[in-house]
């Protein structure tokens, strides 16, 4: 097995929360979020883990202690800004899972999945996607007739066509980091917001001639991601209901 690194981005304040704490450090079933998200990566494999902190990053390290190596990341600049962050922690070997600190309901089982059909395609990156009944807001998994990946379309970029498809990007992924880190090098910030996203490494590792392709979830609760304090209540309801069975 090569190496396996899961970088868990975890630096955003989350307003939405109306909570001074950082938001991946509110709790789900009595620990924190990103606790959820470190365990299930460690049990599907991951030797390392890096967490970038950067709101009130101080208590991210308190909650965490030394049982995560640490990013920072200072200034919100993007999901590819975050990762150009954690890129001196990551070296060129193996592979790099991505993952989102505030996504407690992603399990193991889903990561070893995604990691396995990763490896065995011998793929650049493999995006974690999801079929949703309605995809309104979430960027796109756009492939031609035969099913092969073309591409992410954010929700405002989709044509009407491209709106009707309903796999989504559910904002994880597993890289080759040699692929990554060869990227990065490349992303800018050339875009509206000025940020630096993480889906244009995608576009890069393909154009470099790497393999790309997304791997639907079964189970769609596992991407829900928690920016209110309602979603956290309906992610603590989905997370008991899971135990109980």
């Amino acid at each position: 097995m090569s190496q396996l690194t899961a970088l868990i981005l975890a630096a955003g304040k989350g307003t939405r929360m109306k909570s001074e704490l950082p938001k991946v450090l509110h709790t789900c079933c009595g620990k924190p979020m990103v606790s959820h998200v470190i365990d299930a990566a460690r049990e599907a494999g991951a030797d390392r883990v890096v967490v970038i902190a950067g709101y009130k990053s101080e208590m991210v390290h308190e909650e965490l202690k030394d049982s995560v190596l640490y990013a920072e990341q200072t200034e919100q600049l993007g999901t590819g800004h975050a990762v150009m962050c954690a890129a001196d922690q990551l070296g060129q070997e193996g592979d790099t899972l991505i993952l989102c600190g505030d996504t407690p309901l992603v399990t193991a089982d889903t990561l070893k999945k995604l990691c396995e059909a990763h490896r065995a395609a011998g793929n650049g990156v493999t995006v974690l996607s999801a079929i949703l009944e309605d995809p309104t807001g979430y960027g796109r998994i756009i492939r031609d007739k035969d099913g092969a990946f073309l591409k992410i379309t954010e929700h405002k970029d989709c044509t009407e066509e491209e709106l009707a498809t309903k796999e989504i990007n559910a904002g994880m992924y597993i890289f080759d980091t040699a692929s990554l880190q060869a990227s990065l090098g490349k992303l800018t910030n050339d875009n509206a917001q000025g940020e630096y996203y993480l889906t244009d490494t995608i576009a890069l590792i393909k154009e470099a001639g790497g393999r790309v392709d997304a791997m639907p979830v079964s189970n769609t609760n596992e991407i829900l991601g928690v920016n209110t304090v309602q979603q956290l209540a309906e992610a603590e309801e989905i997370l008991r209901a899971s135990k109980a069975e």
